[in-house]
């Protein structure tokens, strides 16, 4: 992976850690030997730069949802790639398909979803992941109120 690249999704990734912490706490679940992480925010808290080279469209109607998937081998955790899918739905039951970009920066990989909000809007997210495609998908659902930034 080239140096810019790596350094870009590092600064991504800690913005995103330390924009997301104030507003909400962590939030993974653990299921078999994965631990999953999830959030969502809005698109705006991610710098133009860094937004233009992973290719994340910012707006203040945006948000990302943020997935990273940890395999538990005793005490270590290990990142691990996945299927990933989703959709958003707001209150009136509309449908936004999410199509997650892969992030691999060696040490970390995460998943990255986009779709479209109006201020004050809640949104019901559900996503599937599926690290080992011997297996089901796991399901998380979550519902968040979304602001324009």
């Amino acid at each position: 992976m080239k140096p810019l690249v790596k350094w870009t999704m590092t600064a991504l990734l800690s913005i995103t850690a330390l924009v997301s912490q104030p507003l909400m706490a962590e939030q993974f679940i653990v299921h078999d030997n994965y631990e999953i992480h999830y959030n969502a925010f809005n698109s705006t808290f991610v710098q133009p730069d860094i937004a233009q080279n992973v290719g994340i469209q910012r707006s203040k109607r945006k948000a990302l949802v943020n997935v990273s998937i940890l395999k538990i081998d005793g005490g270590k955790k290990t990142p691990v790639k996945a299927t990933i899918t989703g959709k958003a739905s707001n209150l009136a039951e509309q449908h936004q398909s999410l199509d997650f970009k892969k992030v691999d920066e060696g040490d970390a990989i995460y998943y990255l979803g986009q779709f479209g909000f109006t201020n004050g809007q809640v949104f019901r997210l559900s996503i599937n992941v599926q690290p080992d495609p011997n297996k089901a998908p796991f399901n998380i659902k979550f519902e968040q109120k979304f602001y324009e930034d």
